[in-house]
């Protein structure tokens, strides 16, 4: 019986998230469909993207935490408030 491979596992197997033998079957079933391997192949081109991606605080954001952290002493648990 031939499985068959989704979009999910297509994301899990570029994110190193399947086993060798899932790896192998994978492999094989992008060489038989190509719209699974149209999909593998846009799918690293968005992660290579997206690796690109640099988020930045701002000068507010980092002296709001900043200024957060120092109402606490390093002796005591900070108290969580929700």
């Amino acid at each position: 019986m031939t499985k068959t491979f989704t979009y999910d596992d297509v994301v899990r197997y570029i994110y190193c998230e399947t086993t060798e033998n899932e790896n192998d079957l994978i492999v094989e079933a992008l060489a038989l469909d190509d719209d699974l391997m149209s999909f593998y192949i846009d799918s690293l081109e968005i992660k290579g993207q997206m690796n690109k991606i640099v988020r930045t605080p701002t000068e507010r954001t980092i002296g709001k935490i900043l200024g957060y952290s120092q109402q606490f002493s390093t002796k005591r648990p900070a108290a969580l408030s929700f």
